[in-house]
C-alpha cells in the first residue's frame, strides 16, 4: 500500500507534547488549553499554540466551549496519520532487509573467498612456457 507522505501532518505529530496531547484527548474525549496544561509541564499558551499546530494539519476541532474552545481529536485524520506511518515503515523494513541481504553476501564473500582453481594454475604456467 502506497501512501503520500503529508510533511505537515508529520511534523505536527513528531512533537512529544503534541503526541502526549493527543493521547490525553483520546483517552477523556476532549481537551481544552487549560485542563491539557494542567497535566503537562508546559504552559497554557505553550498548549495554545501546540493545539494551533494539530488544529492546522486536521488532527483536532475546536468548537467553542465558553470562554475557551474544546478540542476533539479528528479520527479519520489520526488514522490517515497511522497509515502513513505504516506505509512509510514498511518501505523501510523492505529497505533494511535489502541491506541485510547485501551485507550477508559481502560478509559470505569475505569468509569464504573464491578459490583459484589448480588446473587454472597449471594451464597459466604451460602458455607461459610454450
Amino acid at each position: 500500500m502506497s501512501v503520500t507522505v503529508d510533511d505537515e501532518l508529520w511534523s505536527a505529530v513528531g512533537d512529544p507534547t503534541r503526541r502526549r496531547m493527543l493521547d490525553l484527548m483520546l483517552a477523556d474525549g476532549f481537551g481544552t488549553a487549560t485542563s491539557l496544561s494542567d497535566r503537562l509541564p508546559v504552559t497554557r499558551q505553550a498548549v495554545a499554540k501546540h493545539l494551533g499546530v494539530l488544529h492546522r494539519v486536521g488532527l483536532v476541532h475546536a468548537t467553542p466551549s465558553g470562554r475557551e474552545r474544546r478540542y476533539e481529536v479528528d479520527e479519520e485524520q489520526l488514522a490517515r496519520a497511522i497509515a502513513q506511518l505504516a506505509s512509510v515503515g514498511a518501505s523501510w523494513d523492505a529497505r533494511l532487509h535489502r541491506i541485510k541481504r547485501i551485507a550477508e553476501a559481502i560478509q559470505q564473500d569475505r569468509e569464504n573467498p573464491p578459490q583459484v582453481q589448480p588446473e587454472n594454475m597449471t594451464s597459466e604456467r604451460g602458455t607461459e612456457n610454450a
